[in-house]
Formats: structure tokens, C-alpha cells, sequence
């Protein structure tokens, strides 16, 4: 595809996408006594006395981390730390473009669960956030509890909850459009995977009665609980993920009939037509694997779906992480926050949603575009609210 070819050539030209601009000048030597020795000395003895000083005297404030290992890289899978590069540049772009949040890419030369944990945590002085990025699950979703858990700087792990918020966005505009009631919906999913088990928590906090999942052991079931990792076994025992009753076959096919809307994290055409002529009156499919979807939408829209979104740029209802994350983190850098908590995603997913008003909401138009201007802000006033009145931000 052209796409690769020009992309390709883009990153030779630049040498990458980022570059470090000061902004202070440096140009006579009055300058360089104010912004280096000895006039820097001062900030540095200040911060000495009062540690919190460093946000009123430095980047930190406005300065993310995003870390990888280079183990889960988009669709490519385990590429390591330089071939995962290019992302993490992307990354911080998107940040700043979209956020007016300054970050930096950081690819760690290990795989180590403790090794990542530890060298997040030494270099925490110098970030306001950290956003970790592209890590296999479940290691991620250990490191990234065990850092919310000992650092006192919001930690937020996108691939879980960037895509748990835009989805959550999706549905909740979805039955405004449809008049259906969140809390009558039956939801079907594939994949427990990390965005799998965080958009099942976020659906369920919204208030999904029902939800029933698949992966590579069938459909998820009580009597098979021997057989999951640790993250569907949480699941199981909070109720995030329910048993269907009356199962017909324990196959995708199964999980799908008689369900409202249709969740795919997972791989390319895991769902017929038939499949969603089974599903219940106007049916929601966000399916999401990329390039491939589950079901591609033409196929999903001929089959009576209501609603289609995907992962993919090139067909209306893009599920993007981008319209969550610049604004998350605006919003917790602005209020100082000390962690990124689950009603600070659920006010997110609800600032993206209700960007549309409602006479704005068509099928094809039920999440905002990644380039729609009034998003960061929304959601970054949104989750900024929610960290101030809970009293989540540095004393």
C-alpha cells in the first residue's frame, strides 16, 4: 500500500518524528547565567527544600512517559524496543498535537516484569505521568497496578483503558441514537485479553447487566475456571463477565445470538452475517481487530446492523485511543492529580460521547472524529472535575 511506502520515506526524511526545542533563549551570556550556571542553582536549591517545588520549577508538570518493552506493538506483536520506536515517536506527537501535553519516548532494553516495574519508578522524578504503551498482556496489567500502587504520579496503560474509554463512548451514543437502555443491553465480546477485560469493566461500571465473552478456551463459563489466567478469573469472580444461560453451542456463533451489541478485540472475520441476523433487533457492532476486523462493516450494515465501528481510519465510527489520552492526561497534569482512577475514565468516556449533541448522532457518526478540536478539552475539564472534587491531586 502507498501508505507504507510514504510513511516509510517520512521517517528517513525527518530521522524520526520528534525533536527537543527550548523554550527559553539562549543567545548572549546573561542567558546562559539564567537558564544554566549559575542562576539555575536557585530552582535547585528550592526544589532541594520543598520537593513539590519541581512542578513549579521545571517540565515535570506537563511531561509524560511513554514506556515500552517492544512486546505487543500494534498488530506486529513482539518486535522489541527499537523496532517499537516509531510508535512511541507517534506517540508523543499526538500527545502534544492533541493535548498540548509534552512527552517523551522511552523503549526499555528488557522484558522483566520487576526490571520494568523498577526502572519506571527511578525515572518517575522527571515525569508528571506515565503512559505505558504496547506491553504483552497480563504482564501489563500487573505492571501497571503495582505502579499506580507505588508511584504518587498518574499511571495509565492506553491499550487497556484508551480503548476501554472510546468504546464505552460508542456505546453509550449508540443507544442514545437507537433509544435503547444501557441497562437492558446484552453485550457479546471477543477477547479478555488487556482491552478486552478493561472494556468489560468499564461496560459493566457504566451499568451492562449482561455481558458474555469469548476467547481461545469458548466461551467463557463458570465450570471452565480452572482453565483461565489470573485476568478472566478476576472477571469471573466480580461478575464483571457473566455465564450465558441457555448456550446452544459453545462457539462465537453461540455467544452472539440473542445479544444487543457485538464487542471484537481480538482477530479478522471471526463473525458471518448470519451471526448478526442472529442478534437482536438493530444490533451494535464495534468490531475492532486491526487491519482486519472481526466483520468487515459493508458485511455488518447488509447483515441489519444499526451501527458499525472499527478500528480503521477509512470507515466512519473509528474507535481512535487518540480521543482519549491527550485529554486524560491534560486533565490530571491541570489538576495535579496522583492517579488516574475508574470514574475519571467513565467521565472521559462520557466527555467524548456528549461532545455530539444529540441531533448531531447519525449511524455513521457516533464518536467524534480524532481531529474534531472540542475533544481534549471536553474530556480534559471532565476528568480534571473528577480528580479535584475526590480530592485525588498533590497536597
Amino acid at each position: 500500500m502507498r501508505v507504507y511506502e510514504e510513511s516509510l520515506k517520512l521517517h528517513d526524511q525527518h530521522k524520526g518524528k520528534i525533536e527537543v526545542i527550548s523554550k527559553v533563549s539562549v543567545k548572549t551570556k546573561e542567558d546562559l547565567s539564567l537558564a544554566y550556571s549559575p542562576g539555575v542553582a536557585e530552582p535547585c536549591k528550592k526544589i532541594a527544600a520543598n520537593k513539590s517545588d519541581v512542578y513549579k520549577y521545571t517540565a515535570k508538570g506537563n511531561m509524560v512517559a511513554v514506556i515500552t518493552d517492544g512486546t505487543a506493538v500494534l498488530g506486529l506483536g513482539d518486535i522489541g524496543p527499537e523496532a517499537a520506536l516509531p510508535v512511541m515517536e507517534g506517540k508523543a506527537i499526538l500527545f502534544k498535537e492533541f493535548g498540548g501535553v509534552d512527552a517523551f519516548p522511552i523503549c526499555l532494553d528488557t522484558t522483566d516484569t520487576e526490571e520494568i516495574i523498577r526502572t519506571c519508578k527511578l525515572l518517575a522524578p522527571s515525569f508528571g505521568g506515565i503512559n505505558l504503551e504496547d506491553i504483552a498482556a497480563p504482564k501489563c496489567v500487573e505492571i501497571e497496578r503495582r505502579l499506580i500502587e507505588e508511584l504518587d504520579i498518574p499511571v495509565f496503560h492506553d491499550d487497556q483503558h484508551g480503548t476501554a474509554i472510546v468504546t464505552t463512548a460508542a456505546v453509550i451514543n449508540s443507544c442514545k441514537l437507537l433509544g435503547k437502555n444501557i441497562s437492558d443491553l446484552r453485550v457479546s465480546m471477543i477477547g479478555t485479553g488487556s482491552a478486552g477485560s478493561s472494556i468489560a469493566r468499564m461496560l459493566k461500571g457504566l451499568g451492562v447487566k449482561s455481558l458474555y465473552a469469548y476467547n481461545s478456551k469458548g466461551v467463557i463459563m463458570q465450570d471452565k475456571y480452572d482453565k483461565y489466567r489470573f485476568l478472566v478469573k478476576e472477571l469471573l469472580d466480580q461478575n464483571i463477565i457473566d455465564t450465558p444461560e441457555n448456550l446452544e453451542e459453545d462457539s462465537v456463533a453461540g455467544l452472539v445470538k440473542g445479544t444487543d451489541v457485538f464487542i471484537g478485540v481480538s482477530g479478522p472475520s471471526m463473525v458471518t452475517k448470519d451471526m448478526v441476523r442472529s442478534m437482536n433487533a438493530d444490533p451494535i457492532i464495534l468490531a475492532m481487530a486491526n487491519p482486519t476486523p472481526e466483520i468487515m462493516p459493508e458485511d455488518a450494515l447488509e447483515a441489519g446492523a444499526a451501527v458499525v465501528g472499527t478500528g480503521r481510519s477509512d470507515y466512519p465510527n473509528q474507535v481512535n485511543n487518540v480521543l482519549a489520552f491527550p485529554g486524560l492526561f491534560k486533565g490530571a497534569l491541570e489538576a495535579g492529580a496522583t492517579v488516574i482512577n475508574d470514574e475519571m475514565k467513565i467521565a472521559a468516556a462520557y466527555g467524548i460521547a456528549n461532545v455530539l449533541k444529540e441531533e448531531e448522532l447519525r449511524a455513521d457518526y457516533i464518536i467524534p472524529s480524532p481531529f474534531d478540536d472540542r475533544v481534549a478539552s471536553v474530556v480534559a475539564e471532565t476528568v480534571k472535575k473528577i480528580a479535584i472534587e475526590n480530592n485525588l491531586i498533590r497536597k
